[in-house]
C-alpha cells in the first residue's frame, strides 16, 4: 500500500510546517477525480501517518489531531482510514516489539470519537477489539459470527415460485418483452425489476435466468441487454453457472443448442461480463476427447490412402468403396454437436477475434478451421479486415468489387489501412485459416492480389529503413502462401484461374523462393491435415490411371485429363508421373505432348520436381556394372530437353542445379545441360557425323542448321534465345564453360575413385562434348558484346582460371573472330574504297590489331624454351582460326540448295496443299535458298582474305635457326593433338591445316616428317583416347590419308603439290629453301615407298594394340581403324594381316566383352567388303616380277599374314629390328656397305639423317642380305618339313635373296648421279656399318660405335662444320628435354610412355640407357668428317665386306632353288585349307601373340628383340614338328607340347644370356 512516502523534514518540523503541508496534501488528493485512485493515494498517506506513531516518530496527540480534521474532507474519510487501521492490526501484531503494537493500540483507542465502533467491529481482528475494549470476550465474538454466517449462507429461504408470486414473473415477463424502440432504457426497466422482486418477493438468481431467456429470444436487442445484465448483475461467476446449467441442459442426448444461446454467450465474453475460463469447463466435449477426434481421423484418412495405394481386386473395391460412403453419409447426416466450436463461430460472427483465437489455441491445428461453417466466418471477418487495403493496392483496374458492410460491434478487429497493418491481426487469422481457405475463393483472389500489389511496393522501395519493414512482410507473405494459399489451391477441384492468379504472385519472387514453397507443399504440407492426406491418395490414384491409358493416339484426351488434375495438386501428379518416366522412357514423347493444357504455375512445378528427382540422394545415378550411367537420369535428361524446349518454362534453377554440382566435383548431370543445349538450341554434339554433315558443319549458320545436324532441328529461335536469357540473366555462362573445362581433368583425377575406367571416358567424354556444344551455343546465340564482355583474355583464362588450353582457345576463338570483324568494318567505313585490294588489306590490319595482343599473350602459356622452336604468331593462328576460315564447302553449299530445289517441285506438284499452305512453303524454301548462296558468298570472300593473310605471314611463322625435328615436335605436341581430338571438325581442321601450311610454301616445314611422325606411331595416342576421342582421332588420321593417298595415286598431282615444295626437301640449307637442287627433293616413287612403310607402321601399330587383349586398346584402335578405313588398308597382305588379327578378337571376344564383338564384328564386315579395293603391294609402290627379286618376307606378308603366322611373325619381327637399327645407324652417318646402291640410298636420304626414306629397296637389299649372313648357321640346323611354319621361312628366304638383283641397277645409275658430299658421307657410313656387322657377328653389341661416331660429329659440330636439320622419319629424336604437352600429362592413364605426343614417335628400341640419350641427340646431327681419315677407312672396310658378302650371296641362291618349290605350293591351297592350318597349326600356340611383330615392346632393346625373334622361331619349328609328323603317329598332348615349349624356352634364353654376356666382357 505504501506508495506515498512522508519526507522526514515534516516529521521533524511537524507542528511548524509539516502539519500544514501534510494537510494541503490530503485536500489535494481529495480533489482529483481518477477513478478510485485516489482512494488509494489517501489511504496511502494516513498509512503513512499511522506508521510514524507506531513508530514512536510522532506524538499520539498531534496525529490525532490532524486524523480529526481529516474526517471532515471527504464522507467516506471513517471507513478509509477503519482500512488502514485493519492493514496495521495486521502488521503489528506479527510484529515481536510491544511498544510498536501498545502505540498502535493507543492510536485506535484515541480515534473512537471520530471512527464509529461499528466500522471497526467489522474491520478490526477480534483480539484487537477486546483490547480496546469493544467487546467483551473475543471467543464469545467468533462463536457469534459463525451462526450468523450459516444462518445467511447456508439456510435457504423458502418460497412458493408459481403459485403464491407467479403475478411478479408475469409482469417481469411483461416488463422485459416490451417494446423497446421508444424511448424505454435499461435503467428504467432495471428500476421495475428491483420493484418486482421486492413486493413479489421473486429470486434474484431465477430473475436473471429470466432475463437470459428473454435476451435470448431477442438477441437482436444486444445493446438493451447487455447493459441491463451490466446493471444487475453482482457478480460474474454467477452468470457462468446459469450460462453453463443452460449448455448442461442440451449436452442430453438428441438435442441441440440453439444458436442463439451462443450468440448471448459469445455477446456477455464480447463486453467482459463473463470470464471464458469459467464458461469455458462447462461446454463439450472436453479437449482429450477433441484430440482423439483429430488423431482419429488422421488415422483414417491415411488407412484410405494405404488402400488407394494397394492393388485391390475389384469387387473387394466396390464394396470397400460403398462402405466408406455410408460412413461418410452417417458423418454428415449427424454433425457431432461441439458446443466449443458453435461458441467459436458466434464469437467470429460478432468479432471477437481475441477471445476466438483462444478457444483455437486449445484444439490441435485446423481442427475448428476445418468445419466449414467456422472458416466461413473467419473468412468473412478477414474480408472486412482487409477490404480498405484491397480497395487501394490490390483491386484491379476497372473492378468495382463488392462491398463489405463493415461491423457495428466497435471492438472488432480494425480494418487494414496499410501492409504494416496486416501484421496487426490479418496474418494471423489466415495462419488459423490454413488450407480452409480453399472454401472462400474470392478471399483466396483478394489475398494473391494484395501479395502482387506488396511486391510491387518493395522492388520499388529504396530507403534503408522501409527496406527492413519491407523484409518483414515479404517473409510474412511467403508464410501466407506456405501455410495457407498452396494447401488451399489443394482443396480447390480444378480452379485453373486460381493457379494462373497464384503464379501472378510467385513469378515476383526469385525462383529460390518458389522453390522451398514447392519444397514445402510436396514434402510436408499434405501430412499436416486429413483432408489433404485423402487428397494426395486421391490424385495418385487418378495419376495412375491416366499414365496406364496414355499412348501417342490419345494425348489429347489425356492431356486434358492430365490439366484438370494438375491445377490442383501439381507437385503429387508430377511426382508420380516423373517416376514412371525414370522406368519406362518411351513415355516421355506422349508426356511432353500432353503437357500442353497446364498453367504457368503448374510449368514451374514441374521445373522444380524433375531437379528434385535428378537430385534424389537414394538413387544411384551409375548402374550395378558401375560401367555406365543410369537409364533413369538418362530418361530424365531427355524428359528435361524436351519439356523445356517446347514449353515457356524458367531455366535458371535447373541451370543452377548443374552448376552447383560441377562445382561439387560431379559431372553425371551433364547429361542434363547436354540436352537442353541440343533440344533448345539445335546444336547436336555427335561423333557419328557422316562426312556430308562434317563438310556441312565447315560452313555458315545456316548451312549448319540445314545439313549439320541427323534431325532437321527448326523453330528455335524462340527456346534458344529464352536459354540464352537465362544464362545472361544470372551471369552463369561463363562460370559453366570454366567448370566444365575443369572438371574434364577433374572427372579422371577427382572424381573417379573406384569408378571402371569405361564410365570414367564416358563422363570425360560427356563433360568435354557439352563443353563444345554449350561454348558453340554461346559463340552464335550471344552477341559480340556480351560475348566479349564475358570471355576474358587467353592469359587469365588459362593462369587464372587454369583452364585448359585447348578449351581456352575454343573459348576465344569467336570472340577474335568478332574484334576481327568489327575492327575490319570500322576500317572499311573510315576509308571508302571499294577495291579488293584495299579490302585485303584493311582486313590484314584488322587481324594485326586484334590478334597482337593474343601473341603477347600466349608467350605466358608455355615455357619460354618452347617459342625457340615455334613462333606465338604461328601458335596464336593455329588455335584462332577454324575450317570456316580455311575453306569453302561448295559442295554442301550445293547439296543443300538442291534439295530445296527439289523441295519446291515437290511442293508445286503436290495438289493436296492448300493454295495459301504452297505459297507460304516455297516462300520458305525460296528464301532458305537465298541465305544459303548469300552465307556462301560471304564465307568465299571471308577465306580469300584468310588466305592472303596466311600467305603474308607464314614467313615469321617458323624460326631457321631451330631444327626441323624441334620445330615439328613442338607442333605436334603444342597444336595438332590436342586440337585433332576436341571435336570432329577439328579433325579435319589439322589435316587440312598441315595441308594449307605446306600449300603455303612455310619456309624450315617439313611436311614429310610431320606426316611420318603422325602415321609412324600412333600406339600411345590411340592408347590415351577415350571413345570420343578416338572417333575423333580417326578422323584426323583419315583426313591426313586421304591427303598422302591423293598425292600418292597420281604422279602428276605429286609433282604439281608436292615437289619444288619446301615441305618434301630432304636437305635443309641455311640459307633456307631454294628449290633448285634435284637432289634434294623426294621423287615420286621414293615417295610411294615412304608411303607403304608409313601403312605398314600404322598395321603394325593395329595389331599390337589389337593383340595387347586390353579393352581400351582394343576398342581405342578398332574406332580408328574403322574411321580410316576409306583409306587405309589399301596393300593386300597388309589388309589380310588386320583381318586375320580382328577375326581372332570376334572369336575372343564374343561370350567375353559384348560392346568390343560388335566393334570387331562391324569393323571385319566393313573390311571384306573394302578389300576389293585392295591392291598386292607391287602395285602399290613399284616392284619387279617375283621372277628376278621378291619382296622381303617382312613386307611382303606384312605383320602376321595369314596362313603362317607362327614362323613369319618371328621373322618379322626380326626384320622390323634390323630395319630400326638400319634407321638408326643410318641417322649417325653408319651405313652398311652396298656395291653400287649408296648413290640411290644417297638421294633419298636427307641430310640430317631422317629415316623417312629407309624404306626405299636399297636399304632393303642391304637389310636382307645382312640378315641371311645372321641367320645362315640357324637355318642350316633347321628340318625343312611340309609344316606351314617351315615353308613360310622358306618363302621368306628366298624372296630376300632375289631382292638385292632387282636392285643393282638403279643404285648404280642413281651412284653416278649422287653428288660428292653424299658419296663420301656414304663412305664414312659404309665403314660404320662393317664395325657394327664385325661386332654384331662376334656377339658384340653395336652401340659403343654409335657412342663413338656421336661424339665425333658433336665434336665437329662444334668445330662449325656444315650442319642440318636433326631429325629421322624412321628413328626420331628420343628427346628428354622435350615437354609434354598438358592435356597428356595429366591424361597418361593407361600407359606410361614417354610422350603421348610422338616427342619420340615409335621405335622398337626405345629403352636405350637414358645417360646415352644426350649421345644419341648428338647422332642425329649429319656432320661432314674429314676427308683425309674416311677415305682411307673406307676402302679397307669396303674391301673386307664385299668379300663376305659375296660367298654368303652363293650359298642363298642354292638354298634358294631348294625351296622355291615349296614358294608355288604356297600360293595354290584355298582360304579354307589356309585357315584350317591357321587354327591347327598357328592359332593354338600361345606363344603368337607375344612374336607378333606389332606386339614388340616399344622399350626392347634391338638386340635382346633379335635374339628373342630367333629363338622364338627355333622353338615354334622344334614344337611344331611333333605334331606334324605321319598320319598315323599319335600327337603329343596340349599339356606335354606347352611343357616342352616352356624347358626349350628356358635353355635357349640361357644360352643366349650367357653369350651376351661374353660379348659384352669381350667389349670391355
Amino acid at each position: 500500500m505504501a506508495t506515498l512516502i512522508l519526507p522526514g523534514e515534516w516529521i521533524k518540523n511537524w507542528e511548524k510546517s509539516g502539519k500544514h503541508e501534510f494537510v494541503q496534501l490530503c485536500k489535494d488528493l481529495t480533489e482529483k477525480t481518477d477513478h478510485g485512485s485516489e482512494v488509494r493515494d489517501i489511504q496511502a498517506a494516513l498509512y503513512e501517518l499511522c506508521w510514524q506513531v507506531v513508530q514512536g516518530n510522532l506524538k499520539l496527540d498531534l496525529a490525532t489531531c490532524v486524523l480529526g480534521e481529516m474526517m471532515e474532507l471527504r464522507d467516506d474519510m471513517p471507513s478509509i482510514l477503519a482500512d488502514v487501521f485493519s492493514i496495521l492490526d495486521l502488521e503489528t501484531s506479527a510484529l515481536e516489539e510491544k511498544v510498536k503494537r501498545e502505540h498502535y493500540t493507543s492510536l485506535v483507542g484515541a480515534c473512537l470519537f471520530f471512527v464509529p465502533e461499528v466500522i471497526l467491529k467489522e474491520r478490526l481482528d477480534p483480539e484487537t477489539l477486546e483490547s480496546l475494549g469493544l467487546i467483551k470476550q473475543a471467543h464469545q465474538f467468533n462463536q457469534k459470527i459463525v451462526k450468523i454466517k450459516t444462518k445467511l449462507f447456508y439456510k435457504q429461504q423458502k418460497f412458493n415460485l408459481l403459485r403464491e408470486e407467479n403475478e411478479g414473473y408475469a409482469k417481469l415477463i411483461t416488463e422485459l418483452g416490451q417494446d423497446l424502440s421508444g424511448s424505454i432504457t435499461s435503467h428504467l426497466v432495471l428500476e421495475s425489476i428491483k420493484s418486482l422482486i421486492g413486493c413479489f418477493n421473486l429470486d434474484p438468481n431465477r430473475v436473471l435466468d429470466i432475463i437470459l431467456e428473454v435476451y435470448e429470444s431477442r438477441s437482436d436487442q444486444d445493446e438493451f441487454f447487455l447493459s441491463l445484465i451490466k446493471s444487475y448483475m453482482c457478480e460474474p461467476l454467477t452468470l457462468c453457472h446459469i450460462l453453463g446449467f443452460k449448455f448442461k441442459f442440451y449436452q442430453e442426448p438428441n438435442e441441440e443448442t440453439p444458436k442463439s444461446l451462443y450468440h448471448i454467450a459469445a455477446a456477455l465474453l464480447h463486453h467482459n461480463l463473463i470470464e471464458l475460463e469459467d464458461l469455458y469447463v462447462h461446454l463439450m466435449p472436453v479437449d482429450a476427447t477433441i484430440v482423439e477426434e483429430h488423431k482419429r481421423d488422421i488415422t483414417e484418412a491415411k488407412q484410405i490412402a494405404r488402400k488407394l495405394v494397394m492393388v485391390v481386386l475389384p469387387s473387394e473395391k466396390s464394396e470397400d468403396k460403398d462402405k466408406e460412403k455410408e460412413k461418410e453419409e452417417e458423418k454428415n447426416d449427424k454433425p457431432p454437436d461441439n458446443q466449443k466450436l458453435g461458441l467459436l463461430e458466434a464469437l467470429l460472427r460478432i468479432g471477437d477475434w481475441h477471445h476466438a483465437q483462444s478457444i483455437m489455441d486449445q484444439m490441435p491445428s485446423f481442427y475448428a478451421t476445418s468445419h466449414k461453417a467456422i472458416a466461413l466466418a473467419l473468412c468473412q471477418l478477414v474480408h472486412l479486415t482487409v477490404d480498405p487495403l484491397y480497395r487501394r493496392s490490390g483491386l484491379p483496374k476497372g473492378a468495382k468489387g463488392r462491398v463489405i458492410h463493415p461491423l457495428r460491434n466497435k471492438r472488432a478487429p480494425r480494418p487494414a489501412e496499410n501492409f504494416e497493418d496486416l501484421r496487426r491481426d490479418t496474418f494471423s487469422m489466415m495462419c488459423y485459416l490454413g488450407p480452409h481457405l480453399s472454401h472462400d475463393a474470392i478471399l483466396f483472389a483478394k489475398i494473391v492480389r494484395l501479395g502482387k500489389g506488396f511486391m510491387k511496393e518493395y522492388q520499388s522501395e529504396n530507403r534503408p529503413d522501409a527496406r527492413e519493414k519491407m523484409e518483414t512482410l515479404l517473409s510474412c507473405f511467403l508464410c501466407i502462401a506456405d501455410q495457407v494459399l498452396l494447401p488451399s489451391l489443394s482443396l480447390m477441384e480444378c480452379n485453373a484461374c486460381m493457379s494462373e492468379e497464384v503464379w501472378g504472385l510467385f513469378k515476383l519472387f526469385p525462383y529460390q523462393h518458389r522453390y522451398r514453397l514447392y519444397g514445402q507443399w510436396k514434402n510436408e504440407t499434405y501430412t499436416s491435415h486429413p483432408l489433404l492426406v485423402k487428397v494426395k491418395a486421391t490424385t495418385v490414384e487418378r495419376a495412375k490411371y491416366i499414365m496406364k491409358r496414355l499412348t501417342k493416339e490419345n494425348v489429347k484426351q489425356s492431356g486434358r485429363q492430365i490439366g484438370k488434375l494438375s491445377h490442383s495438386n501439381p507437385t503429387i501428379l508430377f511426382d508420380y508421373m516423373l517416376s514412371q518416366i525414370q522406368w519406362y522412357d518411351n513415355l516421355i514423347v506422349p508426356v511432353v505432348d500432353s503437357l500442353k493444357y497446364l498453367t504457368s504455375l503448374n510449368y514451374d512445378v514441374l521445373a522444380y520436381c524433375i531437379i528434385e528427382a535428378l537430385a534424389n540422394p537414394e538413387k544411384e545415378k551409375m548402374k550395378h556394372d558401375d560401367t555406365t550411367i543410369s537409364s533413369w537420369l538418362q530418361s530424365l535428361a531427355s524428359l528435361c530437353g524436351a519439356v523445356f524446349r517446347k514449353y515457356p518454362i524458367e531455366l535458371a534453377g535447373l541451370l543452377q542445379y548443374v552448376t552447383n554440382q560441377l562445382k561439387a566435383g560431379k559431372s553425371f548431370d551433364l547429361l542434363i545441360l547436354k540436352e537442353v543445349v541440343q533440344k533448345m538450341a539445335g546444336i547436336e554434339i555427335t561423333d557419328e557425323m557422316t562426312s556430308e554433315q562434317l563438310e556441312a558443319m565447315t560452313g555458315g549458320e545456316q548451312l549448319k542448321a540445314e545439313g549439320g545436324y541427323f534431325g532437321q532441328i527448326r523453330n528455335t529461335k524462340k527456346s534458344s534465345q529464352r536459354l540464352k536469357d537465362a544464362l545472361l540473366d544470372h551471369e552463369l555462362a561463363l562460370p559453366l564453360c570454366l567448370l566444365m573445362a575443369q572438371q574434364r581433368n577433374g572427372v579422371v583425377f577427382l572424381e573417379s575413385g573406384e569408378k571402371h575406367l569405361k564410365l570414367v571416358g564416358h563422363l570425360y567424354d560427356q563433360c568435354h562434348d557439352t563443353l563444345v556444344q554449350f561454348g558453340g551455343f554461346l559463340a552464335s546465340n550471344l552477341s559480340t558484346e556480351d560475348y566479349i564482355k564475358r570471355v576474358p583474355s587467353i592469359d587469365i583464362l588459362c593462369n587464372k582460371f587454369h583452364t585448359p588450353h585447348d578449351a581456352a582457345f575454343f573459348l576465344s576463338r569467336p570472340m577474335y573472330a568478332h574484334q576481327i570483324l568489327s575492327k575490319y568494318d570500322e576500317l572499311k567505313k573510315a576509308e571508302k574504297g571499294n577495291r579488293q585490294q584495299q579490302k585485303v588489306h584493311k582486313y590484314v590490319a584488322a587481324c594485326e590489331t586484334v590478334m597482337t595482343p593474343v601473341h603477347e599473350a600466349v608467350m605466358s602459356l608455355h615455357p619460354a624454351r618452347v617459342w625457340d622452336d615455334i613462333r606465338p604468331q604461328f601458335y596464336a593462328t593455329f588455335w584462332s582460326l577454324t575450317m570456316y576460315d580455311l575453306a569453302v564447302p561448295h559442295s554442301a553449299y550445293d547439296r543443300e540448295v538442291n534439295k530445296l530445289k527439289v523441295q519446291i517441285k515437290a511442293i508445286e506438284d503436290n495438289s493436296e496443299i492448300p493454295m495459301n499452305k504452297k505459297k507460304k512453303e516455297k516462300e520458305r524454301c525460296t528464301a532458305l535458298q537465298e541465305k544459303l548462296q548469300e552465307e556462301e558468298k560471304k564465307q568465299l570472300e571471308h577465306v580469300q582474305r584468310v588466305l592472303h593473310r596466311l600467305k603474308l605471314e607464314k614467313d615469321n611463322w617458323l624460326l631457321a635457326k631451330s631444327t626441323k625435328n624441334e620445330t615439328i615436335t613442338k607442333f605436334l605436341q603444342l597444336c595438332l593433338f590436342p586440337r585433332c581430338i576436341f571435336s570432329s571438325i577439328d579433325a579435319v581442321y589439322c589435316a587440312r591445316f598441315v595441308e594449307l601450311v605446306h600449300q603455303q610454301k612455310t619456309p624450315n616445314f617439313c611436311t614429310l616428317l610431320c606426316y611420318d611422325r603422325v602415321f609412324s606411331a600412333i600406339i600411345y595416342t590411340v592408347a590415351s583416347c577415350t571413345e570420343n576421342e578416338s572417333h575423333r582421332y580417326g578422323r584426323f588420321l583419315c583426313c591426313m590419308l586421304e591427303t598422302v593417298t591423293r598425292w600418292h595415286s597420281d604422279r602428276a598431282i605429286y609433282e604439281k603439290e608436292c615437289v619444288n615444295y619446301p615441305g618434301f626437301l630432304t636437305i635443309f640449307r641455311a640459307t633456307g629453301f631454294d628449290g633448285g637442287n634435284k637432289a634434294d627433293q623426294l621423287d615420286y616413287e621414293n615417295f610411294r615407298h615412304v608411303v607403304h612403310k608409313w601403312h605398314y607402321m600404322l598395321t603394325k601399330a593395329s595389331v599390337h594394340c589389337l593383340e595387347t587383349g586390353d579393352y581400351t586398346h582394343i576398342r581405342n584402335i578398332l574406332i580408328v581403324l574403322t574411321k580410316i578405313l576409306p583409306c587405309y588398308p589399301k596393300v593386300l597382305n597388309l589388309g589380310q594381316a588386320l583381318e586375320c588379327r580382328v577375326h581372332k578378337i570376334c572369336l575372343e571376344e564374343k561370350d567375353k566383352r559384348p560392346d568390343l564383338y560388335a566393334l570387331a564384328m562391324g569393323y571385319s564386315g566393313r573390311l571384306k567388303s573394302h578389300k576389293a579395293h585392295m591392291v598386292p603391294e607391287n602395285e602399290f609402290h613399284h616392284k619387279e616380277q617375283p621372277a628376278r627379286s621378291a619382296t622381303p618376307a617382312s613386307l611382303q606378308n606384312g605383320p602376321g599374314s595369314t596362313g603362317k603366322p607362327v614362323s613369319g611373325t618371328s621373322k618379322t619381327d626380326e626384320g622390323t629390328s634390323e630395319d630400326v637399327d638400319r634407321g638408326k645407324d643410318k641417322a649417325q652417318g653408319t651405313t652398311k656397305p652396298v656395291n653400287k646402291a649408296n648413290s640411290a640410298a644417297a638421294k633419298v636420304t636427307t641430310s640430317n639423317g631422317n629415316g623417312a626414306l629407309n624404306s626405299t629397296k636399297a636399304v632393303k637389299e642391304r637389310d636382307d642380305k645382312e640378315k641371311s649372313g645372321k641367320e645362315k648357321k640357324e637355318k642350316k640346323e633347321k628340318t625343312a618339313g611340309s609344316t606351314p611354319e617351315t615353308k613360310a621361312e622358306s618363302r621368306r628366304e628366298k624372296l630376300r635373296d632375289e631382292r638385292p638383283g632387282k636392285e643393282e641397277r638403279p643404285a648404280r645409275e642413281g651412284k653416278e648421279k649422287t653428288p660428292k658430299a653424299d658419296r663420301e658421307k656414304v663412305k664414312a657410313e659404309e665403314k660404320s656399318s662393317k664395325d657394327d656387322k664385325a661386332k654384331a657377328g662376334n656377339g658384340e653389341p653395336a652401340e659403343p660405335s654409335r657412342e663413338r661416331d656421336a661424339t665425333k660429329e658433336s665434336k665437329s659440330k662444334e668445330k662449325g662444320e656444315r650442319s642440318a636439320v636433326t631429325a629421322t622419319i624412321k628413328s626420331p629424336i628420343p628427346r628428354s628435354e622435350s615437354a609434354e604437352s598438358e592435356r597428356d600429362h595429366k591424361r597418361r592413364k593407361l600407359d606410361s610412355h614417354s610422350s603421348p605426343s610422338h616427342s619420340s614417335s615409335v621405335k622398337d628400341n626405345s629403352n636405350e640407357p637414358k645417360d646415352s640419350t644426350s649421345k644419341h641427340h648428338a647422332n642425329y646431327n649429319s656432320v661432314s668428317r674429314s676427308k683425309s681419315r674416311e677415305r682411307e677407312t673406307e676402302k679397307k672396310e669396303s674391301d673386307a665386306s664385299t668379300q663376305g658378302r659375296s660367298k654368303e650371296k652363293k650359298e642363298e641362291k642354292e638354298r634358294k632353288e631348294r625351296k622355291r618349290d615349296h614358294l608355288i605350293n604356297e600360293r595354290e591351297p584355298s582360304l579354307e585349307s589356309k585357315r584350317r592350318k591357321d587354327e591347327n597349326g598357328t592359332n593354338s600356340s600361345k606363344n603368337s601373340k607375344s612374336e607378333s611383330p606389332s606386339c614388340d615392346s616399344p622399350l626392347s632393346t634391338e638386340k635382346e628383340k633379335t635374339k628373342r625373334s630367333k629363338s622364338s622361331s627355333k622353338e615354334k619349328t622344334d614344337s611344331v614338328k611333333p605334331e606334324r609328323t605321319s598320319s598315323g603317329g599319335k600327337k603329343e598332348s596340349r599339356h606335354d607340347k606347352e611343357k616342352s615349349e616352356k624347358k626349350e624356352k628356358r635353355d635357349s634364353s640361357g644360352k643366349e644370356e650367357k653369350k651376351h654376356h661374353k660379348s659384352s666382357d669381350k667389349h670391355r
